[in-house]
C-alpha cells in the first residue's frame, strides 16, 4: 500500500491533508490556532468522525499552547473556551465532543500547577486518542473477516478509510482487510453526493491499497444490488444511538432499505468512540444542515436555476431494524442492539 497521513503533529503544529483538493492535488495546511482548526473541520479540510475527533484533540493542544495564562487554572479556563468553539464546528459526529471531553477530563483530574504541565498533558492525551483510534481501526478489520466471504462483492458508501479515521479505516478497513487476507473482494463505491467523498476519496484510497473497485452513482446502488449479486453492504457511522439507530452520511438510509429489500446483509463499522449511550434513539441525534451551495454548484459552477429551494442534510439516520450487525474493535454486535450495546459499553 502507498502510505499517506491525513493528520500529523509536526514541530508543535497540526498538519492536515486538504481533502477538498483530492484526488487531483495532495496538499497540506499547517495550523497553529485552534479557531482555524475549528474552521478546517467545518469546511471539511478534514472529515470523518474519528478523524474529526483526533483533529479536535490536537486543536485543544494548540489552544493550550496559545494560552497566555500564568497558571494552570488559567489554562484550563482557556481550554474550556476552546472546547466550546471546536464543539460547534460539526454537531453530528459524536467523536468531536468525545475527544474534547477526554482532554478536559485528563487535565481536570490532575493538580497541574503550571501552564507547561497542562500543555504536556493535553498533547499526551491527544496522541493517546490518535493511537487508540489507529488500534481500533485495525481490530475492526480483524473482527470483520469472518463476515466477508471469498470473492465478495461489497457496496460501500461515503469515505471511511485512513482519510476519515486517522489510520486503516473503519468500513473501508473491512474491505482492505479482506483484500489483504486474499479474499479477492470487489468494492462498488457510491459516489456520495453532494460532496462526492466516494468518487473523490474512497476510490483514491482503494487505488493505493490495490483493491479492485467500481464507482457508481448513488442512485445505481439498488440496481447493482439486484443485478450484480452484492454479498454485503458496509458503511461507517458518525453516531450510534443506544438502541442501534445510526447516523451516517446522507444516502446511507436509502442504501439500507435497498439491502433489506434484497436480503443483503447491511453492516455498520465504527469504533466504540462513535457509540453514544446518552442518546436513546436516532431521533435524538442532531443532523447537520450544510450550505445550499453544495447542492446548487459543482466545482464552482451552478447547476440549478436561480430561486430553486434546497435542502442539504449532511446525514441521515438508519433505524436499527435495517442493520445486520455493528462491527467494533471490541467485537461484532448483533440484535437486540439495545441490550447488546449496553453490555459492550459497560452500561447498566
Amino acid at each position: 500500500m502507498e502510505t499517506y497521513r491525513a493528520i500529523q503533529w509536526i514541530d508543535d503544529r497540526l498538519r492536515l491533508m486538504d481533502q477538498r483538493r483530492l484526488p487531483h492535488e495532495v496538499t497540506y495546511i499547517d495550523y497553529e490556532d485552534y479557531a482555524a482548526v475549528a474552521e478546517g473541520i467545518s469546511t471539511m479540510v478534514v472529515r470523518g468522525a474519528p478523524a474529526i475527533g483526533i483533529t479536535a484533540a490536537y486543536g485543544m493542544a494548540l489552544a493550550a499552547r496559545q494560552s497566555t495564562a500564568i497558571d494552570g487554572a488559567g489554562v484550563l479556563v482557556d481550554l474550556a473556551q476552546a472546547g466550546g468553539v471546536l464543539r460547534q464546528s460539526r454537531p453530528t459526529a459524536v467523536n468531536l465532543a468525545w475527544a474534547i471531553d477526554r482532554i478536559l477530563q485528563r487535565v481536570g483530574d490532575r493538580a497541574l500547577a503550571n501552564p507547561q504541565a497542562v500543555r504536556d498533558a493535553v498533547l499526551a492525551e491527544a496522541a493517546a486518542i490518535e493511537a487508540l483510534e489507529k488500534a481500533s481501526n485495525y481490530q475492526i478489520g480483524t473482527n470483520s473477516l469472518p463476515l466477508v466471504p471469498h470473492g465478495a462483492k461489497i457496496i460501500h458508501h461515503c469515505n471511511t478509510g485512513p482519510l476519515a479515521t486517522g489510520d486503516y479505516g473503519t468500513a473501508l478497513r473491512v474491505i482492505t482487510a479482506a483484500h489483504e487476507a486474499g479474499k479477492e473482494v470487489h468494492a462498488y463505491v457510491d459516489e456520495t453526493r453532494p460532496r462526492l467523498q466516494g468518487a473523490r476519496l474512497t476510490s483514491w484510497e482503494l487505488l493505493r491499497w490495490g483493491v479492485p473497485h467500481t464507482v457508481i452513482v448513488d442512485g445505481a446502488a439498488a440496481h447493482i444490488i439486484r443485478t450484480v449479486g452484492i454479498d454485503l453492504c458496509v458503511v461507517g457511522c458518525d453516531r450510534v444511538a443506544a438502541n442501534g439507530d445510526t447516523a451516517n452520511k446522507i444516502g446511507t438510509y436509502g442504501l439500507a432499505l435497498a439491502a433489506h429489500a434484497h436480503g443483503v446483509p447491511f453492516y455498520v463499522a465504527g469504533p466504540t468512540s462513535t457509540i453514544d449511550m446518552s442518546v436513546a434513539c436516532g431521533d435524538d441525534i442532531p443532523i447537520e444542515e450544510r450550505s445550499a451551495a453544495e447542492v446548487t454548484h459543482v466545482q464552482g459552477r451552478q447547476i440549478t436555476p436561480d430561486g430553486a429551494g434546497v435542502a442539504n442534510p449532511a446525514f441521515d439516520v438508519t433505524p436499527a431494524a435495517y442493520i445486520t450487525a455493528i462491527i467494533t474493535e471490541r467485537g461484532v454486535v448483533v440484535p437486540p442492539f439495545k441490550e447488546n450495546l449496553a453490555k459492550l459499553m459497560g452500561s447498566p
